[in-house]
């Protein structure tokens, strides 16, 4: 099956005063893409969310839900999720201060996850965790948290992005090498070079960075069942820009 380019919603969140959601979807569909990716700033009224991706020819096929929200009212998650189309819910954060200090922590938050994945795939959705960099920060003992969260819940899929993983000093070949078949999304993203791009975190447009992206779509191609690619920046000046570049880039590979 051909990979699907996605575009995640957050990315274009800071330009709502000036574009409204409906002429952002209408602009994503005019660019070529197929799919969005949901995050919560879109999901106050999913219905008419879920009409005006239909008029655009767009598939909202993952969405991101907060742990909290997925733990203390899944079925409303689950309502959301069902009405705009989204069969891969992705849990995609962890505040500073909820995060773990030792790999007990992080393997009791994997099971947590885990249980979330129970109830995700009995009401027909599909589960993942979503990595920034703070899982590949090594722990007082050596040992890396998102192999214990991983490893501690084996039945939840991870939706890699890999410009984190490089950011957490971790090489994201490696990983994919030993999770590749438990990899469901994946978010695109690039790192500008050195000292570039300090107006927008760092972010570069897809194709514009420092990461072979040409070489890691190769590569999750052959080692793992991943087929949707969710073009993200999470902070760019130009909202259009980022999402026609990044498209241009990586459309042909």
């Amino acid at each position: 099956m051909a990979q699907a380019w996605s575009f995640q919603l957050y990315s274009a969140r800071n330009f709502t005063d000036s574009d409204s959601w409906v002429r952002i979807l209408q602009f994503l569909g005019q660019v070529g893409y197929s799919q969005v990716e949901g995050f919560g700033g879109v999901y106050g009224d999913p219905a008419a969310f879920r009409r005006e991706l239909d008029k655009n020819g767009l598939a909202m096929v993952s969405g991101h839900f907060a742990i909290d929200l997925l733990e203390s009212d899944f079925d409303s998650a689950a309502k959301t999720a069902e009405t705009l189309g989204i069969k891969l819910i992705a849990c995609p954060f962890l505040m500073p201060d909820a995060r773990p200090k030792d790999a007990a922590g992080w393997r009791f938050f994997g099971e947590r996850l885990g249980k979330v994945g129970e109830k995700a795939k009995k009401a027909g959705f599909d589960f993942a965790w979503h990595n920034h960099a703070f899982e590949f920060e090594k722990l007082s003992d050596g040992s890396i948290p998102q192999k214990h969260i991983l490893d501690a819940a084996p039945d939840i899929g991870w939706e890699i992005d890999v410009a984190w993983v490089i950011r957490g000093n971790a090489d994201p070949l490696k990983w994919i090498d030993d999770y590749a078949k438990r990899i469901t999304a994946v978010h695109v993203k690039d790192i500008a070079p050195a000292g570039q791009n300090a107006n927008e975190d760092g972010w570069a447009d897809v194709g514009q960075g420092t990461v072979d992206w040409k070489g890691l779509i190769e590569t999750l191609r052959e080692k793992s069942p991943v087929i949707t690619y969710v073009m993200e920046h999470d902070n760019p000046s130009d909202y259009q820009r980022f999402a026609r570049r990044s498209y241009d880039a990586v459309s042909h590979y």
